[in-house]
Order: structure tokens, then C-alpha cells, then sequence
């Protein structure tokens, strides 16, 4: 029995086959998925090919955390962020040490307050997360904020 098929299913079985390779490719860059009480989060985002897995990831997330600090014209990722997520009771949901700029939590919706530290210098944010709708929130450090005294 011979099987043809004509160029445009062949053209979306291959392309089918390379969106599905790219897609394992990039959950093979993206850091473990950790567990800190009942909120599952990664971190992570050192280097271009994790940086940009874990910024396709975050659509599927429902908070995504970016943190950086002004370095004159630009801005410069930061890592090693204490961070801190609390409900509107001021009790802490999620507290971990961000292994890079980018910090995602399955986070239940509702209206947090979260706490970066950076170095000694905390930066409040509230943010609301919403159904089927991921929240990304930037934490900026001021120009010359230093990494090493965190």
C-alpha cells in the first residue's frame, strides 16, 4: 500500500514536528519547578537561552516577576532578589531567593503586596492576578544599587 501525500500536508506535518521540537526544547532550558508551601514557582533566567524559555513560559504562568537595576542608559537583570509575596492579610504566601531576574509563582487570584530586596533596598509593589490572565510586574533598581550586599 503506497501513501501519498500532497505538499502542504506534508509542509504542516513538518511544521507540526518543529513546533512541538521547539516547545521541548525550551522546557529542556527552563530551571526545576520548586514548591515552597502550597505555590509552585521557578526561577531562573542567567544567561540568553534560559532568559528567553523562561519569558516564553511565563504566558502560562499567573505571575511573572522580572528584576533589574538602572545602569545609566539601560537597565541591568538582577538576581539574588529576597522576595516576598503576602496576601491582603500581610501574610506571606510565597518567600524565596530569586536564582535570577525572572521569578514565576501559581499564584492563587487575588491582590498581593510583593517585597523585592535587592542588596538592602526593598521596592513595594501591589499586583493583582487575575483568571486567565498572567500579571508580569518589573522591580527597578535605582543606578548604582549593589548585587553583593544582599
Amino acid at each position: 500500500m503506497k501513501l501519498y501525500l500532497s505538499r502542504k500536508t506534508l509542509a504542516l506535518a513538518v511544521g507540526a514536528l518543529m513546533m512541538g521540537s521547539s516547545l521541548v526544547q525550551a522546557a529542556a532550558n527552563l530551571p526545576p519547578i520548586q514548591r515552597s508551601g502550597s505555590i509552585d514557582y521557578l526561577t531562573g533566567g542567567v544567561g540568553r537561552v534560559e532568559s528567553t524559555a523562561i519569558q516564553s513560559e511565563s504566558m502560562k504562568w499567573p505571575l511573572t516577576l522580572e528584576f533589574a537595576v538602572k545602569d545609566k542608559n539601560r537597565a541591568d537583570f538582577a538576581a539574588d532578589v529576597n522576595v516576598v509575596v503576602s496576601d491582603t492579610k500581610n501574610h506571606p504566601e510565597l518567600q524565596v531567593k530569586s536564582g535570577g531576574p525572572f521569578l514565576l509563582a501559581k499564584v492563587k487570584p487575588g491582590k498581593y503586596m510583593v517585597a523585592a530586596t535587592l542588596a538592602g533596598k526593598t521596592l513595594h509593589k501591589q499586583v493583582m492576578v487575575t483568571t486567565g490572565k498572567p500579571t508580569k510586574v518589573e522591580f527597578l533598581w535605582p543606578t548604582g544599587t549593589s548585587e553583593t550586599r544582599s
